[in-house]
This record gives structure tokens, C-alpha cells and sequence, in this order.
């Protein structure tokens, strides 16, 4: 059992040495806040209809949180909160998709919710026109509260960035790049994209995966909106061009995945 466990951390160890390029893009969007309104006081006594004015604002306001209230809970009894989907696609690599990703990756507005649906949008139709490529694909989603979602996106994001050597970030609005060699070896014929998705609603639910469903996951996942998209991001592996990852190195670090 010992010799096991010693075998399979120098595994570990060996996949983190040997780690490609990797790179990351997206974000939450920012939200404004807004003062909430204070108590209305009502005076006693003068002004004739400038005295009922008060009263009326108060009313208004306290239906205006009635309503608000029960459509809260009404839009709790219909479904989930929120949810959050990561989509991850291997497929077979060429240059032009590493270029293109970089590029949306560079361009992207990832601090306002309409940039990050646009990034999501462009990458999606990257990954779409080079869907004859794909060879493996997984999809895991949770549904729950917008903090419950957003605590899982950030775990899933993490964990997407810890499979590879981050030489490219751009997140929040804030850009990090890492000089890098390439490491080219033979065999190294894949590339991974993982998309990491938090929504206001629903996402498809997990199921076994074939071309068509994953697919459909990842056309839901460009049907977000703005109003919808609580947070994204994309992590691809190698970033590098010249560097592929091995079917060896691709099933290791992806145990999950399933094979179109």
C-alpha cells in the first residue's frame, strides 16, 4: 500500500514538473450598488394634500418590497436560484485555435457582464467551427443559491488552473503574462478547453456524453445573457503554439473525461 501511495505521488509530482502552457480569461461581473431608500417620517398637523404626499411614497415603497418579495419566492418555488456548468472539450490541435482563443483572451472586457457574454459567445463559435476535432468532452453541473454557484465556480476555476503552467491571464481586467519556452514532444496532439459558467436559472443537467450533448451544453452555455451571467471563465491548455499535450498526459490530467 505504501509503494502505491509513493508511486502515485511521484505520478503527481511528474504531471506538475512536466505541466504545459496554459491560459485563463473571465471574471464576475461588476455590479453597482444602489442606496436603499430610508424610513418616509410622517408629520402631524399641516399643509393640507402636501401632508398626504409622504404617505403616499410610503405606500408605494412597501408594495413596490411586496412585490419584490413574492416574486423572489415564487421564482424559488419555479427553480433554481442559480447554476453553474464546466464544459470541458479536448480536441485534436492546431494553431489557429490557440491563436484565436489568445486573441479573444487579450480583447475580451471581462470586468462588465455584456463583455464576458460576448467573450463567451466568441468562444463558443471558435469551439463550434472545429467541432470535427473533438475526441473527448466532460460536463458537471450544480444548482443551488448565487453564493452557493459562485463558491463552486471559484473551485472549479482553481482547479482548471492547477492542470497546467499559467504563462497568460486576464482576468477581471487585470493581465498577467509569464515568459515561457515551449515544451514540443512527440505525441502532443491535444488541446483542452474548459468553460466554467455561473447563471441566474438553469443549465442541462449532467448525463452521459456524446458529440450532440455536448453540443447542447455548450450551446446553453452561449444563450446566457448579460442579465443572466454571473460569472465566466475559460482555461485552455497548452497556450504555447508548438506545444500539444500527449493522449497520456490529456487522460491523466482529465481522468473525467468521456470519449466522443
Amino acid at each position: 500500500m505504501k509503494a502505491l501511495r509513493a508511486l502515485g505521488l511521484l505520478l503527481l509530482l511528474g504531471l506538475a514538473l512536466g505541466q504545459k502552457s496554459g491560459g485563463g480569461v473571465g471574471g464576475r461581473p461588476y455590479v453597482p450598488s444602489y442606496p436603499i431608500p430610508g424610513p418616509v417620517y410622517v408629520y402631524p398637523g399641516g399643509g393640507g394634500n402636501l401632508g398626504a404626499a409622504p404617505v403616499l411614497v410610503f405606500l408605494g415603497l412597501a408594495l413596490v418590497a411586496f412585490l419584490m418579495v413574492r416574486g423572489l419566492n415564487r421564482a424559488g418555488e419555479e427553480g433554481p436560484g442559480a447554476s453553474v456548468g464546466r464544459l470541458r472539450l479536448a480536441l485534436l490541435l492546431r494553431p489557429g485555435v490557440q491563436r484565436a482563443l489568445r486573441r479573444l483572451a487579450e480583447e475580451a472586457d471581462t470586468t462588465t457582464a455584456k463583455g464576458l457574454a460576448d467573450l463567451l459567445d466568441e468562444v463558443a463559435l471558435v469551439l463550434l467551427r472545429e467541432a470535427p476535432a473533438w475526441r473527448f468532452a466532460s460536463y458537471e453541473a450544480r444548482e443551488g443559491t448565487e453564493e452557493e454557484v459562485l463558491g463552486q465556480f471559484d473551485a472549479w476555476m482553481l482547479e482548471d488552473r492547477s492542470t497546467y503552467r499559467e504563462t497568460f491571464r486576464h482576468f477581471e481586467g487585470k493581465k498577467v503574462e509569464v515568459a515561457y519556452t515551449p515544451r514540443v514532444e512527440p505525441g502532443g496532439r491535444y488541446l483542452v478547453a474548459s468553460l466554467v459558467l455561473a447563471v441566474r436559472g438553469s443549465l442541462p443537467p449532467e448525463g452521459p456524453l456524446n458529440r450532440e450533448k455536448a453540443r447542447e451544453a455548450l450551446l446553453a452555455f452561449a444563450a446566457s445573457t448579460p442579465f443572466t451571467l454571473l460569472a465566466f471563465h475559460l482555461a485552455w491548455t497548452p497556450e504555447k503554439e508548438g506545444e500539444g499535450l500527449t493522449e497520456e498526459e490529456l487522460l491523466a490530467l482529465y481522468p473525467n473525461l468521456e470519449k466522443l
